[in-house]
């Protein structure tokens, strides 16, 4: 119970805080030391009717006592007495504070991967080893890169609101980037990173309910977690065209074509929205035969239009051999240049291969194999390159 709460409402709490007191460590250290309270006192007291409620009035106690200590200390007494008359939490503002926090742990002034960090330690409760192991670097490194984070955003005054309509579109792309960015993570195998993603992308839809890039970020994540227990069968990748569909979670499936549906009604398009319907294509059809790639291209057309890049053109290339064969795709694949990329190299295997040009598809599946460490993508691409070597 405690640790469910933990994960729901740790964001909110350091984010109300964080407006309280206007301090991210004073916040963070008050609302793990109300948790710890609360893991010692719930057991035997029974769960409190509004565990949220309790978590931030205990947090906010703490951080009260602390900080008069702290003054007291100083001879700032009249400071202490300022604190102790402050404000009660007000629950109708709990919204704005952690819309706040996002857009302030997101802010351009950070680097990319503070931002992740900030994110996930902050709104998402997990602790410094967690996103460490996640991000596959030492606990030190992290802790580092969480504390400079947080000073940065002292020291360079990073304002702790909402940006301005003028400027909303570009930061909330910024958001929306870093909440992908953590998904992408989790697919690839760390699940807790995926799941994650999808309960912030449930924050942002529950506080921006009408901005569509919001919904369709959510519907993307929705459409591609339901193939998660498809994706890998006895260690090896399973494509999406080999996957038992009957395995995919249908209530994800279905809620991300409802958001995709949500978003048509709004009627202003972007790339989040235009890949969930991508993804919403394959969800209707009951295998990879009925799937309409007629219109999937034209949608791959739409997505070039508004946000072109490389990996883009490659996803595309992939539906041009589904409508146009082989022999049209590889030729738009080799020219691209990606040649870094793992999966440049596996599609381009593929195209050879069913080609008929064995010898060149093997050396594209080396190719492959040479960029990447997971090892269900590495099953399976060596099982494909001896099958064309054989």
């Amino acid at each position: 119970m405690i640790e469910r709460v933990f994960r729901e409402e740790h964001g909110r709490a350091v984010a109300v805080l964080v407006r309280v007191f206007g301090d991210v460590d004073v916040a963070e250290e008050a609302v793990q030391e109300a948790f710890a309270e609360a893991v010692r006192r719930w057991p035997d007291e029974g769960t409190p009717p509004s565990p949220a409620g309790w978590i931030i009035t205990t947090a906010r106690h703490k951080a009260i006592d602390r900080l008069r200590r702290e003054a007291a200390r100083a001879g700032k007494h009249a400071q202490a007495v300022l604190l102790d008359a402050a404000d009660p939490v007000e629950a109708s503002v709990v919204e704005d504070d952690r819309l706040r926090l996002i857009f302030t742990c997101c802010h351009p002034a950070l680097r990319m991967e503070a931002r992740v960090a900030l994110t996930l330690r902050l709104l998402g409760g997990l602790s410094t080893a967690e996103i460490a192991r996640a991000f596959l670097v030492p606990e030190s490194t992290m802790a580092q890169r969480l504390v400079r984070a947080k000073a940065k955003i002292r020291d360079a005054g990073i304002p702790y609101r909402v940006p301005d309509e003028g400027d909303l579109p570009g930061r909330l792309s910024g958001v929306l980037a870093v909440v992908y960015l953590v998904f992408n993570q989790g697919y690839g195998g760390r699940e807790e990173l995926g799941a994650e993603a999808v309960r912030l992308g449930r924050v942002l839809r529950e506080l921006m309910p009408d901005e569509p890039e919001v919904l369709g970020l959510l519907a993307l994540m929705l459409l591609i977690e339901s193939r998660r227990g498809a994706r890998r069968r006895d260690g090896e990748l399973v494509l999406l065209a080999e996957q038992d569909r009957g395995l995919w979670d249908r209530e994800l499936v279905e809620e991300g074509q409802a958001l995709v549906r949500r978003c048509l009604q709004i009627g202003r398009p972007g790339p989040y929205q235009i890949q969930a319907a991508i993804n919403a294509v394959h969800g209707d059809a009951a295998n990879v035969e009925d799937t309409r790639w007629d219109q999937v291209l034209e949608l791959y057309d739409q997505l070039m239009a508004v946000a072109p890049s490389p990996v883009v053109a490659l996803n595309r290339a992939v539906v041009v051999g589904e409508v146009q064969g082989a022999g049209a795709a590889l030729e738009l694949v080799d020219g691209l240049r990606l040649g870094r990329y793992y999966l440049f190299h596996a599609v381009r295997a593929d195209l050879l291969r069913r080609l008929g040009r064995g010898e060149e598809a093997a050396e594209a599946y080396g190719e492959a194999l040479k960029r990447t460490e997971d090892g269900a993508e590495r099953a399976f691409l060596r099982r494909r390159r001896a099958a064309v070597s054989g």
